[in-house]
């Protein structure tokens, strides 16, 4: 070969090599921790009743309040204070008046408020201490009063009250025996359904009217449901979610005269299917939605599917929900999401075809710099299939990368395809992230739902553990930049696995997790004591089963422990209190295992104000940076 031919072979290789990025994709840049975890610009939005306002919560002093505008308007109003706390939830009781709920310090103990839309006549309608309340029924057709439950007569049940939306006036309307867990309406807003429980069974109660003492017609333990959804439209039956005779929950119409399931409404094979939508105003359901890898709807009415797909001819390329609409249903508000792009609203008019963008969650967040969100499924070592979700980091290749496990909490809920802040950060720094559904995880049926029993620390942790290894044989994972970081239950799933397979992890990230279960259980508060017995036999009995939680609490296992943790907590947390977190630090501390601490004072079960997840997420950056090798944003 010539010197000429040689040295043109060798500037081209020198061109490959300098300009690969060109070859594949080059690694973005990276994002402000703050973007992913700032307050939204403007979320929540609801439709007035007479659909001519929208209400929706955005930043205010650095807190989420509720706004008020006219559609085709520019003024905005802003009708709520709150300073301490976002305002996280609130709804339209009338087309003048708005609802809201507000606690104090993360402590669960919401007060509903009332307000109206120019801000005026602003109302504590439950003005009471240390007293829970649930929302039975805002009565659309009753301008003045709406339903609730609350345990103020006793700290351990709720009986159901009429209160006056204007002067907080309240008035009993059902009086709880002792057993009663959910109360609901028909559509004339008559109560006329409860489930009862004794810990481990489950009643369905009825009457006819409100004249009438309730009657249990239909009694099963409680791992069989028939969870009410709402009354037939003519008020005679009843639509449930029923997984009886089945391992998949289904929609049925339930004969509450016959008192048994009578028509199959929808089921799904692979999942269980919990909700109806419907159209009020034409009296008829309009489908049933499921969640497989994603959210999916299965129509039952021809105008509601032409609705469905007209919009997503409008709005390619994303998920299209239709959330609101206005009494008359020719109004209506719309959401578009994806896995790399967070909600964006928009208001439709059915008459004039008009679509109108009202805001995007989070405009600063650009999706060609997201990570995709791939649904996986791997096998777990006793032959069950565990679904999950797996983000690669953008720009490199899928190769021996550090890893961070994120269990989901509760433990019975489940991870769902969405645009995930945490995911997209850890995804951002480097991280390929893996969530699973573990045993137990909610929508994949009874026999699923059950494997999970007793099975803390156990099975469940087994199907984490397999997650890892099937990461590390796909080629995926650095097995020695392995961390795990959970919420809740996710939390306890973290120390977990430190504690019990303590060779897989290099760090781990417990966020209000639980440590110790004698002491989680014995705090339970007052309102959980009718779920004693059902959370003895699906997690274990603290007197009976005292080796299996014994064996399953983290804090008993602390000699076991080699990697480094970081604890995150809030001091007024009610579901797993600060003590969970203080034992195991201090615990820790004692065996000298680098463990550091985190404690929010005015923060409940996660941190809800904006400047404490900055602080909790830039402190975890760091963490992860030091202990896994991933990016860290640099300080100015």
């Amino acid at each position: 070969m010539s010197i000429k031919r040689v040295t043109i072979a060798l500037l081209f290789l020198f061109i490959i090599v300098s300009l690969g990025c060109s070859f594949q994709e080059k690694q973005p840049r990276i994002i402000p921790m703050e973007d992913f975890f700032k307050n939204p610009e403007k979320a929540g939005f609801e439709l007035s009743p007479n659909g001519e306002y929208i209400a929706f919560l955005q930043p205010w002093e650095n807190r989420m309040n509720v706004h008020i505008q006219k559609i085709g308007e520019d003024k905005v109003t802003r009708i709520t204070d709150a300073t301490e706390r976002d305002i996280w939830y609130y709804f339209w009781v009338n087309n003048n008046r708005i609802v809201f709920l507000q606690d104090k310090g993360g402590d669960e103990f919401f007060k509903l408020y009332a307000v109206d839309i120019d801000g005026s006549n602003l109302k504590v309608l439950t003005p009471y201490e240390k007293v829970k309340f649930y929302i039975i029924d805002d009565l659309e057709d009753n301008e003045e009063e709406m339903i609730i439950s609350m345990n103020k007569r006793n700290p351990h049940i709720f009986d159901a009250y009429r209160i006056n939306i204007n002067t907080g006036e309240i008035e009993m309307i059902a009086e709880n025996p002792g057993n009663i867990t959910y109360w609901t309406t028909d559509h004339d807003g008559k109560l006329r359904i409860a489930i009862a429980t004794d810990g481990v069974n489950k009643s369905l109660l009825y009457r006819p009217t409100e004249k009438e003492p309730f009657q249990v017609i239909e009694k099963t333990s409680f791992k069989e449901t028939i969870d009410p959804l709402f009354f037939t439209f003519d008020n005679k039956n009843l639509y449930v979610s029923s997984n009886i005779g089945r391992d998949k929950s289904a929609i049925y119409e339930y004969d509450l005269e016959a008192k048994k399931l009578g028509k199959l409404i929808y089921e799904h094979p692979e999942v269980d299917v919990y909700h109806l939508i419907k159209s009020k105003k034409r009296k008829t359901i309009t489908g049933a939605t499921f969640t497989t890898d994603k959210r999916h709807v299965h129509f039952l009415d021809d105008e509601r599917k032409q609705l469905q797909d007209d919009l997503e001819k409008q709005l390619p390329g994303y998920e299209v929900a239709v959330f609101d609409f206005s009494r008359d249903e020719m109004k209506c508000l719309i959401v578009t999401y994806s896995d790399r792009k967070r909600s964006t609203y928009y208001y439709y008019n059915r008459e004039t075809k008009e679509l109108i963008k009202l805001a995007e969650t989070s405009p600063w967040i650009n999706e060609d710099e997201m990570a995709e969100m791939k649904p996986i499924t791997y096998k777990s070592r006793d032959g069950l299939t565990i679904n999950g979700y797996l983000t690669l980091p953008k720009g490199v290749k899928p190769k021996n990368l550090p890893v961070v496990i994120n269990p989901h909490g509760g433990p019975w809920t489940r991870n769902r395809w969405r645009f995930d802040p945490q995911v997209q950060f850890l995804a951002n720094r480097g991280y390929a992230v893996l969530q699973m559904n573990f045993r137990g995880s909610s929508g994949y049926g009874r026999k699923f739902w059950e494997a999970s029993f007793e099975q803390w620390g156990k099975k469940m942790q087994d199907d984490i553990t397999d997650g890892v290894n099937w990461l590390i044989e796909q080629g995926i994972a650095d097995p020695n930049r392995i961390g795990i970081y959970g919420i809740s239950y996710g939390g306890y799933a973290t120390l977990a696995g430190l504690a019990f397979t303590p060779d897989l992890y290099a760090c781990g990230v417990d966020y209000v997790g639980v440590s110790n279960m004698f002491s989680w259980m014995k705090a339970f508060p007052p309102y959980m004591k009718p779920y004693i017995e059902m959370i003895y036999e699906m997690v274990g009995d603290p007197e009976k089963d005292k080796e299996l939680l014994e064996s399953a609490s983290p804090l008993f296992h602390v000699d076991k422990i080699k990697a480094p943790i970081f604890i995150a907590q809030g001091a007024n947390d009610p579901r797993v209190p600060k003590a969970e977190s203080d034992q195991i630090v201090k615990a820790l501390e004692e065996k000298g295992i680098e463990v550091s601490y985190m404690v929010k004072d005015n923060e409940g079960h996660g941190f809800m104000n904006e400047e404490n997840r900055f602080d909790f997420y830039r402190a975890m950056e760091k963490f992860l940076c030091e202990h896994l090798g991933g990016r860290v944003e640099t300080q100015n």
